[in-house]
């Protein structure tokens, strides 16, 4: 879970608004900036001093893991900036001093920024598993609760592969997820798609029922819902999901481990951010 302390909330105002700074964002724009990250209430800017007003905003659901995740990694997203990738960086370098007493941090996966645990090191590296409040996020995606119930049991299966040391399959299993999760939410939200299915390779419509991850995820990025960094990483998951098959394995030739797993994780992170944050 995401649970940040309130002087952490207030720094990471601080660095959303940088009053007198390179990236200032006026009232309006932190006001836009919030709605980016689909923040719940759809605040509005009051004409109150920008940082107590956002200190307010955040603080009132300091508890949603959810939306901080979303937010935590807006701030520091290339597509906020003109100078792209080279002006977030040094953003990002600032929000994770914030965040270092959290023992959190936000690290560039596939070119997406992801929210991720620090680990008790000294290495500091980013540690990765299924992101905050995943059963919560899953339902606001979709009203069906079987399908919920399914997926869920998908994420939690992966990561008792993932604790016990079956990494294999615990990379199957966050691979199936995925596809589970892209199934039912395109399939929610194209009426067509639910009748006709999607358009493959070759043209020819294949029912919904059968479109596997690879169509999935290509038709959730032609809607915007999935941005293409986030897309293009998801495919290695897609390959290292089809371990399903010991050949492909033997052919691929590799022995995942518990980095492994937690890298295939980190697509999940962009991705679900992606899905929550798409109009």
């Amino acid at each position: 879970m995401v649970a940040l302390d309130l002087l952490t909330l207030e720094r990471v105002a601080r660095l959303i608004c940088d009053v007198d700074g390179p990236y200032e964002r006026t009232g309006s724009q932190v006001e836009r900036f919030l709605h980016r990250v689909r923040w719940p209430g759809d605040p509005q800017y009051d004409g109150s001093p920008r940082i107590p007003w956002l200190t307010e905003v955040l603080s009132s659901h300091a508890d949603d893991a959810a939306v901080l995740d979303r937010l935590l990694c807006r701030i520091c997203d290339p597509l906020e900036y003109d100078g792209g990738a080279e002006a977030a960086e040094p953003i990002a370098q600032e929000l994770n001093r914030i965040l270092a007493p959290e023992q959190l941090t936000v690290t560039y996966v596939g070119g997406r920024p992801v929210l991720g645990q620090l680990s008790q090191t000294d290495d500091d590296v980013p540690l990765f598993g299924p992101p905050p409040d995943l059963h919560e996020r899953v339902r606001r995606l979709t009203a069906d609760s079987k399908a919920v119930d399914f997926l869920m049991a998908r994420a939690d299966e992966a990561s008792i592969c993932q604790n016990n040391g079956a990494y294999a399959l615990a990379i199957i299993g966050i691979g199936s997820f995925v596809e589970g999760l892209l199934h039912v939410v395109v399939t929610d939200r194209d009426e067509t798609v639910r009748r006709r299915g999607l358009v493959g390779r070759s043209g020819r419509r294949i029912p919904a029922e059968r479109a596997g991850l690879h169509l999935l995820l290509e038709y959730a990025h032609r809607q915007k819902w999935v941005q293409t960094d986030a897309k293009d990483f998801m495919e290695k998951v897609r390959d290292y999901r089809n371990f399903v098959h010991p050949r492909h394995q033997i052919e691929y030739g590799l022995v995942p481990d518990l980095d492994t797993v937690r890298m295939c994780w980190a697509p999940v992170h962009a991705l679900l951010n992606d899905l929550e944050s798409a109009p």
